[in-house]
């Protein structure tokens, strides 16, 4: 099945395994979301459980996402991606037999073990695959088929929903079997082992206590108070485990984390954007699910169809600005569309209890092209700026931080919204049982989630900044023209160890890796 490594359309069959992975994930992403009222009725959840169903899938995807990396880099990313999808497909199955809110957290931990193999190696096998004139389109196709995901999940999970919640994790068994035969048959090896063969169970380790420490300790605070002895060690956990993993990676000799990546402008800028992107952008699906379902009373199919608007926008935006990238580059282009979307996140603010629904659609649909306008162009960007023997890491790190940022942003988002609001209040909301409650018993959560989306909107303006610290398009163009032979970051087979010191040299260090 498929066609071998040099062919020259093997690029694209390599493209539609990734594609159908993301096309999983983010189809998961928003089914789970449509069914969390449906789950905080049926499992009896608390609050804080209903939460961190999510979180949890995050914080382990994210954690895990730089070790998947690190392993597919010494032992094969085909064979990385597969166990991905196997891993996923399994922990969905047992999550849909889940019958308690702790049950499914731990099924949704596993979940994001999966997880964190396809999306550690999704960019890498892309970027492998194509050259890199063509990355920017690749990585908007990929970005357009997410879109896909996006707008099919809460529409799907709706109606999965009205069947019965465990098939919003069900369905994800036959597609996570399909794709990991279909990654099996088709993907082929092409870049070679990292001869450094360390691994850096310590690193793991701590960045596992710290993130997990930051989160919920922030997750926490809103709901029962910031001066909850959990919530303050969590917190302090953070600010010792955090600091303490930046300094266990400077030294390590196989570090989780290479921090000589990010001694490249290009890369650095563009990761500390995608970080702020996940900030400003992800808990926007999480708020408007229990603002449509809670706070307009509508079923979980409405509200799916709803959330549309931000997906279509990716749908469209995310290709156009693929193949723009690639011909312009994707400093001014990642920027602008920060710049939309904190347009967008600031027209939000308008929006109350009785608005009507072309208010919300228009706003999340310009929210989807600025993130359409941003996301494709700055993978291809980050992608293409790493040697070919550093993409696993170099995209494990990209996920690690954009996913740290969207893990920081709805825990802060819940810790906002549920503050000074009566917990009466906040179970029907969180229910989608708030239907018959007054305008005055919701003002505080609508007064809430209006001050989060101006911190959103201010953070995604941070980020248009950041994206313009990385270096032009002819300036950068230049500098890969001498550090890559051949122009795919593989170089010729006799030329190989020049390559690598020239791609070392591009980092600001001599000599082999």
């Amino acid at each position: 099945m498929g066609v071998e490594a040099g062919h020259h359309n093997y690029k694209w069959w390599a493209l539609s395994c990734t594609s159908l992975g993301m096309l999983m994930a983010t189809i998961n992403s928003g089914t789970l979301l449509i069914a969390l009222p449906d789950l905080e009725r049926s499992l009896h959840t608390t609050l804080l459980q209903l939460v961190w169903v999510i979180l949890a899938y995050m914080i382990a995807s994210t954690v895990l996402v730089l070790s998947a990396g690190r392993l597919s880099d010494l032992f094969g990313r085909k064979r990385a991606y597969v166990g991905g999808f196997l891993a996923f497909s399994a922990a969905s199955l047992g999550a849909g037999f889940a019958g308690s809110g702790t049950e499914l957290i731990l099924w949704r931990i596993l979940q994001g073990i999966g997880g964190a193999f396809l999306f550690a190696n999704s960019a890498a096998l892309v970027t492998d695959a194509f050259e890199r004139r063509q990355l920017g389109l690749a990585m908007g196709t990929n970005t357009m088929v997410a879109a896909v995901g996006l707008v099919l999940g809460p529409v799907l999970g709706g109606a999965l929903v009205a069947i019965s919640w465990h098939w919003v994790f069900w369905f994800n068994v036959p597609l996570g079997l399909l794709g990991s035969a279909w990654a099996w048959l088709v993907l082929r090896e092409l870049a070679k082992p990292d001869v450094n063969r360390g691994y850096d169970l310590r690193g793991t380790a701590v960045y596992v206590v710290g993130l997990t420490g930051l989160t919920l300790g922030i997750s926490r605070g809103g709901i029962n108070g910031w001066i909850d002895p959990v919530t303050l060690t969590s917190l302090a956990a953070a600010a010792v485990f955090l600091p303490l993993f930046v300094v266990i990676e400077r030294r390590g000799r196989a570090p989780m984390l290479d921090l000589s990546i990010f001694r490249d402008r290009l890369f650095s800028a563009a990761t500390a954007a995608a970080f702020i992107n996940g900030m400003a952008r992800f808990s926007l699906l999480f708020v408007f699910v229990f603002y449509f379902q809670g706070v307009h009373g509508d079923d979980p199919i409405t509200a799916g169809v709803k959330l549309c608007p931000m997906a279509l926008g990716m749908l469209v935006s995310s290709p156009l600005a693929g193949v723009w990238a690639d011909r312009r580059g994707s400093r001014g282009l990642a920027a602008l569309g920060m710049l939309v979307t904190a347009g967008a996140l600031v027209g939000m603010t308008w929006l109350g209890g009785r608005s009507p629904y072309w208010e919300s659609a228009l706003w999340l649909g310009l929210t989807g092209i600025g993130s359409g306008m941003f996301n494709s162009p700055n993978t291809a960007a980050m992608m293409g700026a790493v040697p070919a023997f550093r993409r696993g890491v170099a995209a494990g790190a990209r996920t690690m931080l954009q996913n740290t940022g969207a893990v920081i942003s709805i825990a802060f988002v819940l810790a906002v919204v549920t503050a000074a609001v009566p917990k009466s209040t906040l179970f029907k909301i969180f229910s989608g049982l708030a239907k018959g409650l007054s305008p005055q018993k919701l003002a505080p959560f609508i007064h809430n989630m209006h001050t989060a989306l101006w911190v959103l909107a201010i953070t995604s303006l941070i980020g248009a900044g950041v994206s313009l610290l990385r270096p032009s398009h002819a300036a950068r163009a230049q500098l890969d023209e001498a550090a890559e032979p051949g122009g795919r970051g593989r170089g010729e087979p006799g030329d190989e160890e020049r390559a690598k010191r020239r791609e070392a040299q591009a980092f600001g260090a001599v000599g082999s890796p």
